[in-house]
């Protein structure tokens, strides 16, 4: 019997990687996606070699429109059905929003939330239709936190919005599909050492914040498996930032919101500073 086949996007590095890393160490076989060809099949001969599963290299652009049906096509063409599927691929757009041009903007929701959309369209018939699957949506805990103005400044206006999206669609989805064994997981992470900080501009704030402010991408990723495995709709990896959610589900939004603020210039005088020094 073939081993299962999870898709995870963005699996070049950071949180892809590491649920590329989880799947096969629980006897997965992968399909990678990202951008970067080289750094997929290095990948690929890396989990070859620790735990002796196959992967699909697959180098893709989630960007382009046409993507998602062109990478499930892939698979299948070779034979291969799609049990699990990780939607992780993405990055920030860092600016204000009335700045930034609006083909950024529609580029940014393109990647962000209409390929994660259209891979789980793809994927969820067909698992019903066996009666088994398993769909992860990387979310952040941005969605669920009161609004600052480090989202534009780091990863743009739009970015808690669409991810509170996912948030609201995961939970919709797995509770239409529960009674067909596919669990549907979104995944809210905090601050994760990953590259994506470096493309958004946040190395240096990062790398300023407290050490339990930090999540280790393996974390996220053995986090968000067990989730999923369980049927947990959503997953807020880290207690530092389970209690964060907790306080703001209880304060009213303006204090949160106040809160938040406070944290940001702090964050920031502290960036200013280490930058100077």
């Amino acid at each position: 019997m073939a081993r299962r086949l999870a898709l995870v996007t963005g699996a070049s590095s950071g949180i892809g990687a590491a649920y590329a890393r989880e799947f096969a160490r629980r006897g997965w076989d992968l399909a990678l996606v990202a951008r970067r060809e080289d750094r997929l099949k290095d990948l690929a001969e890396e989990l070859k070699a620790q735990f002796g599963v196959d992967s699909l290299v697959i180098a893709a652009d989630l960007g382009d429109p046409k993507a998602p049906e062109t990478i499930v096509k892939t698979i299948t063409d070779q034979g291969r059905v799609i049990d699990g599927l990780v939607n992780n691929a993405g990055a920030g757009r860092p600016g204000a929003f009335v700045e930034l041009s609006w083909e950024d903007q529609a580029q940014f929701m393109e990647l962000m939330v209409t390929s994660y959309l259209k891979l789980m369209h793809l994927v969820a018939k067909p698992m019903a239709e066996r009666g088994y699957g398993r769909i992860i949506n990387i979310a952040s805990v941005s969605a669920l936190l009161p609004a600052a103005n480090a989202h534009t400044r780091y990863s743009g206006t739009l970015y808690p919005g669409a991810k509170s999206l996912l948030i609201k669609v995961s939970e919709a989805l797995g509770l239409e599909l529960k009674d067909r064994n596919v669990h549907v997981t979104a995944v809210a992470p905090g601050y994760t050492w990953s590259e994506f900080h470096d493309v958004n501009g946040a190395r240096t704030t990062v790398s300023n914040l407290p050490s339990f402010w930090m999540l280790t991408a393996e974390d996220v990723a053995v986090s968000g498996y067990d989730a999923v495995e369980r049927g947990v709709p959503l997953r807020v990896p880290g207690a530092w930032y389970k209690f964060l959610v907790a306080v703001s589900r209880i304060l009213p939004d303006p204090v949160g919101q106040a809160i938040m603020r406070m944290q940001e210039k702090r964050m920031v005088a502290q960036a200013q500073s280490n930058a100077a020094s």
